[in-house]
């Protein structure tokens, strides 16, 4: 019987699985049956959910069975991954209608996906992992191919469904290995097999190890990391360009989240074993990001290899297996969630005579055609370029210094080259901004919610330096919860 505490503990994911299926009636039996019929809904949904996040009565412990856990790290996750879907609501309010998307369905989709990344987020076993992460998908599959009349969108959606699908079959391969060698699926046992054999100098059988890489593989493919990064680039130039927004921000740090979970949880006695792979795809990520962005001419394009590069930075701090690590890695998202939606509300106002642009030339001039919009996009490549005082400075500034504390020296280096070589194409586009000739002229203005988004996000990206206490020790708090059992 599950007590009343457990179900209190997972109220936020019990609050999103209700108003779903509630917003999927409204949307069934509304006359019009359009986005607008559930996008504010929707919006309302988040919000609450994200209130009833900050709010609950006793947030922290497991529930049912060891399934689910709710602890600070899980509560700082799912706010931002809460705040990057209401964020991406926001981008998407105009769009949909515009783009022949003006269906209900949408923000619905938006709602159950964000219902998997918390349940992720709080997974406290290989299965409810895998439950979780399924939700997720499936939901992401369907949006990516949601302009049915659009070859470029339905090939996005085909591609991301078969190659999500074949990691997700690396996934439960490498969770039925664990299970074989290790005997269990529960987070908390496995970690203690595992320190139990740590302590009797006891080396991990190569079954087992095998298996950890493959759980690896099916989670680097869920955030892009080289060599799983192949479909990032296609999908996110196919998808629909308000999808694309909400694929680089909220299931990007949910699946970071749930990386960091299952590694320095049940599987942090096996450090030796897991700290240089993940070392390799940190390189590699951050090298192909910086190099392969270069040759881009599309900006969605750009913005796929720019993620699979700050996905690399973050991974530097789980590379460093430790608190300050992990501490990094939730400052470094936070902020990365916060660039990312500025600079899509910049993509997303890229219209000319009302036809959406895609093209990184299309940039040019805007300085003398929309100096506010020009304004904020420099200071979102700036701050992804990690030029002080910006916000993406103090990102990877976080994540060098917990490499350099955990003596890995040269990947702080790699990680400093690849951010001066990235630096490139950042200041490229401002270049084209400022100091070329504008070829066609942007539509004006870009709307009140892109409008409230770019200014909410320049100023926050801006003014971090002034106030980066709040931000900086509520993620080391939630980072030594993850450390506390």
């Amino acid at each position: 019987m599950i007590a009343d505490l457990e179900l209190t503990r997972a109220l936020p994911e019990l609050f999103l699985a209700v108003a779903s299926m509630g917003l999927l009636m409204l949307g069934v039996f509304h006359k019009k049956g359009t986005a607008d019929t559930t996008l504010w809904p929707s919006v309302g949904v988040l919000t609450l959910a994200l209130l009833l996040l900050w709010f609950q009565p006793e947030p922290a412990g497991l529930a049912f069975n060891g399934l689910f856990v709710i602890d600070g790290f899980a509560t700082f996750m799912k706010s931002l991954v809460l705040i990057g879907a209401i964020g991406a609501m926001f981008l998407s309010l105009r769009y949909v209608a515009e783009q022949g998307m003006d269906r209900f369905e949408f923000p619905v989709l938006l709602v159950l996906s964000s219902l998997g990344m918390l349940m992720m987020i709080s997974a406290g076993n290989l299965m409810s992992l895998y439950v979780g992460l399924e939700l997720q998908s499936l939901a992401l599959y369907v949006v990516a191919a949601f302009r049915r009349d659009s070859q470029r969108s339905t090939e996005a959606g085909l591609k991301y469904f078969i190659l999500g699908a074949l990691s997700s079959a690396m996934l439960l391969y490498g969770c039925s290995l664990v299970y074989g060698f290790a005997g269990a699926t529960d987070f908390v046992v496995l970690a203690n097999v595992f320190e139990a054999a740590a302590a009797s100098g006891e080396a991990p059988s190569l079954g087992l190890i095998i298996g950890v890489v493959f759980v690896m593989a099916g989670l680097a493919f869920k955030i892009s990391a080289v060599p799983f990064h192949m479909w990032t680039p296609d999908v996110y130039e196919g998808a629909p360009t308000a999808v694309t927004a909400f694929f680089a921000t909220a299931p990007k740090v949910a699946a970071m989240a749930l990386f960091v979970r299952v590694l320095i949880g049940p599987f942090g006695d096996l450090i030796d074993q897991w700290q240089q792979i993940v070392i390799f795809i940190s390189i590699a990520s951050m090298t192909l990001g910086a190099f392969a962005a270069i040759q881009q001419t599309n900006i969605k394009r750009l913005m796929a290899y720019s993620s699979i590069g700050h996905m690399g930075y973050a991974l530097v701090g789980l590379a460093a297996g430790s608190e300050q690590g992990v501490q990094g890695i939730m400052i470094y998202m936070a902020i990365y969630l916060v660039m990312n939606l500025g600079t899509f509300a910049v993509i997303l106002s890229m219209r000319h005579q009302g036809r959406m642009l895609e093209g990184i030339d299309d940039l040019r001039g805007l300085s003398k055609t929309n100096p506010m919009v020009a304004l904020a996009m420099a200071i979102f490549m700036f701050s992804m370029a990690g030029i002080p005082p910006l916000a993406g400075f103090f990102g990877k500034l976080y994540v060098f210094m917990a490499a350099i504390n955990a003596e890995l020296y040269t990947l702080a280096v790699i990680g400093v080259l690849a951010s001066v070589v990235g630096a490139f194409y950042y200041l490229r586009i401002i270049k084209l901004m400022y100091f070329d000739e504008p070829v066609e002229s942007l539509d004006e203005p870009p709307g009140r919610p892109l409008g409230l988004v770019l200014l909410a996000t320049a100023v926050a990206i801006v003014f971090f330096f002034v106030v980066p206490g709040p931000l900086v020790e509520t993620a080391g708090s939630a980072a030594a919860s993850l450390f506390a059992g």
